[in-house]
């Protein structure tokens, strides 16, 4: 009969929660990322507000101020697309390291896994091929329902990002032509 020793299973708790904090440090530097870039924003658009509103009640009349208004529409698109970008480099990079990690941590867990299944097989009694089997086969189906789920999450990943790269090029296009607009009906 096999036994796990009290040895291995300290050590594979010991590497669950040494990676359990190196997914959650992840996670905290992504979410501080974010949250410096929501302050950031939040700061220059305040200042960017207040010069703005100066700039408007400074005009002489009425067409003054709608020119100042059609000449603020396109930095600030331009701004809201700038800050999608970061928001999307953020959250792709901390995506990548988590990612990293957990990749790293499957690995480890499958050598762990298939040195049992392994181990288990050649101490197996006589008369268990068929659990031996089933063993096998459930190690090989999880190992290739992993290597699917990888590869459907890195080609969604991939449609993210064409996607946000295509609007932010639409975005930019109508911003541009309605700057021209606001520009011209002044």
């Amino acid at each position: 009969m096999f036994v796990f020793p009290s040895e291995q299973f300290a050590e594979v708790q010991k590497a669950s929660f040494a990676n359990l904090f190196a997914l959650t440090n992840t996670a905290f530097d992504g979410f501080q990322k974010l949250a410096e870039l929501n302050l950031q924003v939040a700061k220059s658009s305040l200042a960017e507000s207040q010069d703005n509103i100066q700039a408007a009640l400074s005009g002489r009349d009425l067409r003054d101020v709608f020119t100042t208004q059609g000449t603020l529409a396109q930095p600030a698109a331009e701004k809201a697309l700038s800050y999608a970008r970061q928001l999307y480099e953020i959250a792709t990079e901390t995506q990548a390291e988590l990612a990293k990690t957990v990749e790293a941590q499957y690995e480890q867990n499958s050598r762990r896994v298939q040195g049992f299944v392994d181990t288990f097989v050649k101490n197996a009694p006589a008369g268990s091929e068929a659990l031996t089997a089933l063993l096998k086969s459930t190690v090989a189906a999880a190992n290739n329902t992993y290597e699917s789920v990888q590869k459907a999450t890195k080609q969604a990943a991939e449609t993210v990002k064409s996607n946000i790269e295509a609007s932010a090029a639409a975005a930019s296009g109508a911003v541009q032509q309605g700057t021209r607009r606001a520009t011209k009906a002044a």
